[in-house]
């Protein structure tokens, strides 16, 4: 099946309007899903650009970074990771609203009329709300979701910190779409109500006046990722918050809000993120006595137990004084830089991949992500200072260098075939200065 991104023409301007939600109909009517173009991955280079410019603007302003490097290390793993099933096949999102279309629809509505255009803006935005709060209140829904909100940093890299397994359950809330509207509509809202949402990630803006009482802006944003209890379960909204206001789950921002999860994982190894909590409700499940509340371990909130409201209670999150310090990685700020030096260059043949993918073999695709998770696995351990972490780190570097040998990792932009130089270089010295010491 093809994939999105069969229309490259984005220009500059474009680019940075569909980051806003300010594109027009009239720039983004397809007849077909085949001629909309793949945003989310045109948008890597103003995600880079947003993030540098917010790191500049946190120094000037703050005085500091708005953030640590091991969480934002982690948080562009989570968004790797989050991406390397499209490598294979169309997102569920899609797949399943084109299925429904193509046998289950009522009506057409046409797909280059405004009107189309703008009920589809609302509804992938309705549908996104309800979607948002059932991963928050439905027990196996978040344990997807809630890789998202792990970080205890809040800026531009946080809102790349996203799920692998969402896509498996998100789709659910937009099939009522699909019985009137084309899915060339669908793919492109479905993307832009994504792109928004990135920007609000920021401690960087505090507040944007009347724009507060209708859209989601960072403040709104910043309550919906806080551990406080004032926090939990509010601003579920996607691009709108009026959504909240008239579901009742809109709060302002209050206090200072501490970011994180109630109960924080204290890991920065990326699929330990991902899927913690997975094994989590495995054992409880199991633990539970009965089929029924079995049964509410899965379909009712994290918080709940026996005898406790679906929800929980709020006495049971935990306190915040104000005083937390988030996790930081203990390992030397050398063996950090090195972390650093191995994502770069992780990240230049993934984004290599995904611009190629219809050149390379399935073959050739597959053992370069096996070599990327690979990778983000052995970053993590060495943040974690794992015990397993020298080892795990010297077989990814003989990986590399097995697959460069065989051609499975050369780049097919000439310009950029130094940086993988560099890294066999980096790898041949880290394999050699291990045996040095062994």
């Amino acid at each position: 099946m093809k994939s999105l991104g069969a229309q490259d023409n984005v220009s500059v301007s474009q680019g940075i309007r569909m980051m806003f939600y300010m594109m027009k109909p009239s720039e983004t009517a397809f007849q077909t899903v085949e001629e909309v173009p793949d945003y989310v991955k045109k948008a890597t280079p103003l995600f880079i650009s947003l993030i540098l410019l917010e790191l500049v603007v946190s120094w000037i302003a703050r005085g500091k970074p708005p953030g640590r490097l091991d969480g934002a290390l982690t948080s562009m793993s989570a968004g790797v990771v989050s991406r390397l099933p499209s490598l294979f096949f169309r997102s569920l999102e899609v797949t399943s609203y084109i299925y429904i279309w193509e046998n289950y629809r009522l009506s057409e509505l046409p797909w280059d009329s405004p009107w189309t255009w703008y009920l589809t803006f609302l509804g992938v935005d309705f549908g996104y709300y309800w979607f948002h709060r059932m991963a928050h209140e439905i027990n196996i829904l978040w344990a997807a979701h809630q890789a998202h909100h792990s970080s205890e940093d809040y800026n531009l890299c946080t809102a790349l910190r996203q799920s692998v397994l969402q896509q498996y359950s998100s789709w659910i809330f937009y099939c009522p779409l699909a019985l009137f509207i084309p899915p060339s509509v669908f793919a492109v809202h479905i993307q832009f109500n994504l792109l928004y949402q990135f920007w609000i990630h920021t401690e960087v803006i505090r507040s944007l006046g009347p724009l507060e009482l209708v859209l989601n802006t960072p403040s709104h944003h910043r309550v919906h990722h806080g551990r406080n209890r004032y926090c939990i379960d509010k601003n579920y909204a996607g691009t709108l918050i009026i959504w909240d206001r008239i579901f009742g789950t809109f709060e302002a921002e209050k206090e200072q809000v501490i970011y994180g999860l109630t109960h924080p994982i204290d890991t920065f190894e990326p699929f330990k993120v991902q899927f913690h909590h997975l094994f989590y409700i495995w054992t409880t499940f199991w633990a539970t006595p009965g089929f029924c509340h079995k049964f509410s371990v899965l379909f009712k909130g994290p918080g709940w137990s026996p005898g406790k409201p679906r929800l929980g209670l709020s006495e049971d999150i935990p306190e915040v004084t104000g005083q937390e310090v988030p996790l930081s990685s203990p390992a030397s700020l050398l063996l950090k830089m090195y972390a650093v030096l191995q994502f770069v260059v992780m990240l230049a043949f993934y984004e290599e991949t995904f611009a190629d993918t219809e050149a390379l073999s399935q073959v050739t695709i597959f053992l370069r992500v096996l070599f990327i998770i690979l990778t983000l696995t052995s970053i993590g351990f060495l943040l974690d200072q794992r015990p397993e972490a020298a080892l795990l780190e010297t077989l990814r570097c003989l990986m590399f260098l097995t697959l460069y040998r065989f051609g499975h990792l050369q780049l097919l932009i000439p310009s950029l075939s130094f940086v993988f130089e560099s890294h066999r270089g980096s790898c041949v010295s880290f394999t050699t200065l291990l045996k040095g010491g062994n």
